[in-house]
This record gives C-alpha cells, structure tokens and sequence, in this order.
C-alpha cells in the first residue's frame, strides 16, 4: 500500500509541476486527459495530462498506471471506473487479451488495477461502456470477434457473458482473408450496438440487452461496404439519425442513415478523405464528429492530415472542408474536448501528440504549435476536472 501512495504522491507532484501559471482560478477550464499507449519506445502504461482551455496548452503527461499495451480506453458513465483493452505476457511467451479495469482516484486523476479479464478473443483494439454502464463491450481485431463483458458493483469486470465471432472476407488478399473487428459501440439509446469490421467489409447492427449483457445480430440491418473498402471506426451524429464510418483501406468515410426503431443502415454518401492528386499509401484511422454537429474531421495515415467535413443540418450529408497536416506521423487516434475548442492528435510514428484549435464558424483546425512527447500514443481520452 506504501508503495500505491508513493505512486499516487509522484502523479500528483508530477500534474502539480505541470499547472500553468495563468490557471490558477481555472479548474473549470481544465480536462484530464488519459493517453493509452502500446507500452513501446519508453511508455510504460497509461498516462495522464492536462488541458487548459483557457490558455489552450497541454501538459506533460505523466504515468497513471503501469500496464501492458492499454491501447484504448473508455470511462464508466460514474467516472469512478475506467476500462482499457490491453495484451498481457504469458509464461510461454506469447500474449493474451484482456480488458483491464481500473478505479479513477478523483483527487489525483491517478488509476488503480481493480481486475482484468479475457477479451473473448485475440488482439483487443477497441473498448466501450454502454450508456446505462452495466457492461463493457470490446473489438478484438486478430480473432475478429466481438463480446461483453458484465460490470460488477465496485467496478469489477465479470468474466464475458457474451462472444461473437464475426465471420467474411473480402477483396484484399493482404489484410481481408478473414474478419477483423476494429470498433463497436452503442447507439446512445443503448437498444442497439455497431461493430465495425475491417476483414469482413462489414458494419454489423446487433441488438443490444444491457441487462443479460447479449447481442443479438441483425443481419438485415447490416451494411456491407464497397469490397476492400476496410471499416475501421466510426461516430453516431448528436442529433441527427446518421452514422458516420471511416474506411482504412480505401480511404472513404461514408455517411449512413439509420433507422433506430429498426435497426437498419443506409448509405447516403461516399467521401474521399484525401485532396486531389495525392497517390501514395494512405490508411485512415479516426473518425469523429464534432460536438456542435457541424463538422466532421477524420485522421489520414501516409498522408499524416486531418481531413474536415462541413455536415448539412437537415440531411447530415458530408461536403468537404479541405485538410490540414496533423503535425505528425501515422496519426492513430484523435479527440476533440467535449467543449469542441481543441483537438489532440495521437501520433503512434512519430512518438508525440499535437494540439489543434478549432474554428467555431468554420470548423477549420489550427495547429497551436504544441507538440508534446509520449512514446506510442495510440488513444485519447478526456474527463473533467472534480
């Protein structure tokens, strides 16, 4: 226990260093911010910093937790709990897939391991907690399965209560011989959960019962992208009844209608994600939408840029809003504050993370020259300040 609060005093001296000179009234101003890593290029674990909207400036992150590969996180709707994919080593030497469950200390923004449990399946990338926090649902791309995960009374994870394996391939003999789930997550009136699935070209729709912790395929409702097109991530729109998906493998975002009383999706529009004339490797990664529902921004990998769409009020239709460098290299996530004023950039290549700030009117990022050093930051995170 000595050794926990010794652990807990550095992050608190750590964060306290890092507080900005002109914020001293300004704890309303400041987020959290949780970074998962690879645990690769001297990162350790996940790890904690500070945004201040006031001044626009991020903070040096220090070490919340030791762990193994916490690539990606997800916060429970309580924010005394916080769950994260991650791959922990075996005695044979090969790695096993796992959710970690971590209690958040609200004083600190320091994580303590409460459990970990088997993903359902092998390489876990993407995690999320449903809207009513009964269960945690997890992406294992490698094993191309989908499952849930019960969450217990002090925040422990039960054992998966539910594994689907996705099943389909596709056109790209490299990365599409068989399924590969990259993303889910739960419609925000928590009756249905999407997957995402590289492998099989597809966005799968389930039902969702948060209460049995079970999914419920809906094959009907499904959408089959363009054949090697490489469904990675996605983001449901605040207001309007529209999904909107990133391809990696073709660099396309799409525009989906969906029906929520049935369940079902429908394709609006296809969108490049990349300008003109640009021809090299490209393989897009993040896809978000930006809290005032106007625009929409998606991150490109090979042409390292952050791509920005203006969002038709009524139809939710894309038109594009040109790009900007995201100051990094092979961008693997990215978050925009919940207040909508700045981005973080996460880049996996280039060891670092860069900050953007947002235009309001037009939607347009601008590099604040911020760039801070992490090695393989590969997820962002944001939680308000107590």
């Amino acid at each position: 226990m000595s050794m926990l609060l010794m652990m807990l005093g550095m992050l608190a001296v750590c964060l306290g260093m890092a507080r900005f000179a002109d914020g001293a009234d300004g704890e309303a101003d400041r987020w959290r911010v949780y970074l998962g890593t690879a645990s690769q290029e001297g990162s350790k674990g996940v790890y904690l910093a500070e945004l201040d909207l006031k001044a626009g400036r991020l903070s040096e992150p220090c070490l919340a937790v030791e762990a193994e590969g916490p690539t990606f996180q997800a916060m429970h709707p309580n924010g005394r709990w916080m769950y994260s994919v991650g791959a922990m080593s075996q005695a044979d030497g090969g790695k096993v897939g796992v959710v970690y469950a971590f209690a958040v200390d609200r004083a600190t923004g320091g994580l303590t391991l409460i459990n970990h449990q088997p993903s359902g399946g092998d390489g876990p990338c993407y995690v999320t907690v449903d809207p009513a926090g009964r269960g945690v649902l997890v992406a294992n791309y490698s094993s191309g399965s989908v499952a849930v995960l019960p969450i217990q009374a002090d925040g422990q994870l039960g054992e998966a209560s539910c594994v689907v394996a996705h099943t389909g391939s596709s056109a790209n003999p490299r990365r599409q011989k068989g399924p590969h789930a990259h993303a889910i997550q739960v419609h925000p009136a928590g009756r249905f959960a999407l997957a995402a699935d590289l492998g099989a070209d597809r966005l799968f729709v389930y039902r969702y019962n948060s209460e049995a912790g079970q999914l419920e395929l809906l094959e009907e409702g499904s959408l089959t992208a363009a054949a090697g097109a490489g469904p990675r991530h996605f983001a449901f729109h605040p207001t309007l009844d529209v999904v909107y998906l990133i391809n990696e493998l073709d660099s396309t975002v799409l525009a989906l209608a969906f029906d929520v009383e049935a369940g079902r999706l429908t394709q609006l529009q296809s969108e490049t994600t990349l300008p003109s004339g640009f021809e090299g490797e490209n393989y897009p990664s993040e896809v978000a939408v930006h809290p005032s529902g106007r625009f929409l921004y998606g991150a490109n990998r090979g042409h390292d840029s952050l791509a920005t769409f203006r969002i038709d009020a009524s139809t939710g239709r894309l038109e594009s809003a040109g790009h900007v460098s995201i100051e990094g290299t092979f961008p693997r996530h990215f978050a925009i504050d919940p207040t909508g004023r700045y981005l973080i950039a996460a880049h996996q290549k280039s060891n670092d993370l860069t900050v953007f700030e947002l235009d309001a009117t037009t939607g347009e990022p601008t590099f604040t020259g911020q760039r801070v050093s992490l090695g393989t930051p590969m997820s962002v995170l944001y939680q308000p300040m107590p």
